[in-house]
């Protein structure tokens, strides 16, 4: 006890980092993380279901081509219309990677196994230099 007072703010940045490690898997995130290269070759090999979470006006303005689009807001009441695709990986995109994450926790937590999120999120797709669609 005598240690943890003399060194409280170690003791501090410790319980903060090692909570910075396990945020991810308590905030649902444990799903891998996949480049776009790795997505592509998912898609390919195994026909990955893409699951685009991002709002009305952001998948409007391009979306990857094949995706299925519902928005964050709308996953759980939607779930049922994902069933039929539990058997197939399923690789989760948004804008940027951040809302993503938070839509595999809720599809792991609905008993979904094969869930992955696209790293960089459809930023990242672009930066990879790989093609966007707007049709439907």
């Amino acid at each position: 006890m005598e240690f943890v007072q003399q060194n409280m703010i170690w003791v501090a940045l410790a319980l903060v980092s090692g909570g910075m490690l396990l945020w991810p898997l308590v905030s649902g995130g444990g799903a891998e993380n996949l480049t776009p290269a790795q997505a592509t070759l998912l898609i390919n090999r195994e026909d990955a279901l893409v699951l685009d979470v991002r709002e009305t006006g952001e998948w409007g303005s391009g979306h990857i081509a094949g995706a299925r689009h519902i928005t964050l807001a709308q996953l759980e009441k939607r779930m049922s219309e994902l069933e039929k695709f539990k058997d197939r990986p399923i690789i989760i995109c948004c804008a940027t990677g951040n809302r993503s994450s938070s839509a595999c926790g809720k599809l792991k937590k609905g008993g979904f196994e094969k869930v992955f999120n696209l790293r960089g999120g459809v930023s990242g797709w672009l930066e990879a230099n790989l093609p966007l669609t707007t049709k439907s």
